[in-house]
């Protein structure tokens, strides 16, 4: 008997959203999903939402109605080596799974920037690296199963309910609950991490040769300046290696950052001089990592931010950044913190996938919040939003952006499609909450 509990409170890792949802569970088994708490909901006519690791940035997994955290049904089913597959429980983080991978010789070929994730939540916002000979990271997933809202256990991959498929790998907790993924996997590797400094210019001129140089390649520019700072994530040979030190990494990019971000909220004219410092006491000089691939693909996310990202054609790169950069020059007021990462990504065939059918940058701004203070944002989102739909653009699902219905239509060739999936599967919409109603209708 799986019990729910009343006056929980739901929040987001980065504390930008919270609710309190009327019922919370947290079930073990498959029955009890299905046989209570959606049994339940469909009686009552409550809405259910499925969560996972909490680190959407954005509302897309609050509800007043019934939550279901998954974090108790995050076990490893199997593991195929001759095929180099792993069958998971939806709620397993992958954090906890990377170790388990490490006992077979396999890995995931490419991962995000955070593990403290579920496998289910990943793929359901759209999750992404770089690399432009991979895709985002439910292009990893071959098979999955999927509960529908009248109880039904629907089991997709290419040869079976293929269209279900093709819309569940990005399914925005909109379709039902996911309750295992099936993973390809590679052979255990070792990456080597190298960065140096670049200026802006030097790297936008020669995108394609970075690009072809180094499988995982992405850059930081610092706003407010040429400085970029690029990084390659290479197979390597070589033992594990690391030039992080705690002096550096903690008490100055850290704690002094944090410190003098909270001043800048006093003085913003000192932004543009904080991210120089920065560039040139940090990001100066070449530094290089080795490690399993997991250990060099995941870092921490220390400050609590503010945070956009929207995929765009990769060939409006150089455009969309030139532009982003001479918006800030034209209106001094706008202040921009470091880094503008960006990043590229192979197309794919994932209806809601940011990457459908094109191969992609993408392009992430912060706010930092030093000391959870909040920090004037919205003149420099709303020029970043601007330039990133004139240029085609689709916002990371997880991430904050103001888009509708509309915008997606006009986004997505195949949001049509995803939508007459979902109707069929969710008809009264069960799975719905505040966010996917902006979404949907």
């Amino acid at each position: 008997m799986v019990h729910g509990y009343k006056g929980v409170k739901f929040q987001n890792w980065a504390r930008t959203y919270g609710c309190y949802p009327e019922m919370y569970y947290q079930p073990t088994s498959v029955e009890e999903i299905r046989e209570q708490v959606l049994a339940l909901a469909r009686q009552q006519n409550k809405r259910v939402k499925v969560v996972g690791g909490g680190h959407s940035p954005s509302d897309i997994a609050c509800t007043d109605g019934f939550m279901i955290h998954m974090g108790k049904m995050n076990r490893v089913l199997k593991v195929d080596t001759e095929k180099k597959q792993v069958t998971v429980e939806a709620g397993i983080l992958l954090a906890d799974l990377h170790p388990q991978l490490d006992k077979h010789g396999l890995a995931l070929s490419n991962l995000g920037a955070v593990s403290d994730v579920t496998a289910a939540g990943v793929i359901g916002s759209g999750t992404h690296n770089t690399g432009i000979k991979h895709g985002i990271l439910a292009t990893q997933v071959v098979a999955l199963t999927l509960l529908t809202a009248d109880g039904t256990i629907l089991l997709c991959s290419e040869s079976s309910n293929a269209e279900v498929f093709q819309a569940a790998r990005v399914h925005l907790g909109s379709l039902g609950v996911v309750l295992t993924i099936t993973l390809q996997c590679v052979p255990q590797f070792y990456l080597q991490e190298t960065s140096f400094p670049s200026t802006l210019t030097e790297v936008l001129d020669n995108l394609d040769s970075h690009l072809k140089k180094s499988e995982y390649f992405r850059f930081l520019w610092f706003p407010h300046s040429e400085n970029v700072s690029v990084i390659y994530q290479d197979h390597t040979n070589k033992p594990p290696s690391s030039s992080a030190n705690w002096f550096w990494d903690y008490a100055v990019g850290f704690y002094l950052l944090e410190f003098l971000l909270w001043i800048s909220t006093f003085l913003p004219g000192l932004v543009g001089w904080i991210n120089r410092f920065f560039f040139w006491l940090l990001f100066n000089g070449k530094k290089e990592n080795c490690n399993r691939s997991h250990k060099i693909f995941t870092y921490e996310c220390r400050f609590k931010q503010h945070v956009q990202d929207w995929a765009i054609p990769r060939e409006k790169t150089k455009e969309a950044l030139l532009e982003l950069k001479a918006m800030l020059e034209a209106h001094p007021k706008v202040v921009a913190h470091y880094p503008v990462e960006v990043r590229f990504t192979r197309g794919d065939d994932i209806l809601l996938s940011p990457c459908f059918q094109r191969d992609s940058c993408y392009m992430n701004i912060i706010m930092y919040r030093p000391y959870g203070k909040d920090v004037p944002r919205l003149d420099y989102w709303l020029a970043y939003e601007t330039i990133m739909k004139k240029v085609g653009g689709r916002p990371h699902w997880a991430k904050a952006h103001n888009c509708t219905r509309k915008d997606f239509e006009k986004m997505y060739p195949a949001f049509p499609k995803f939508c007459a999936i979902r109707e069929k599967l969710d008809p009264s919409g069960m799975f719905l909450n505040v966010y996917l109603e902006k979404v949907f209708y």
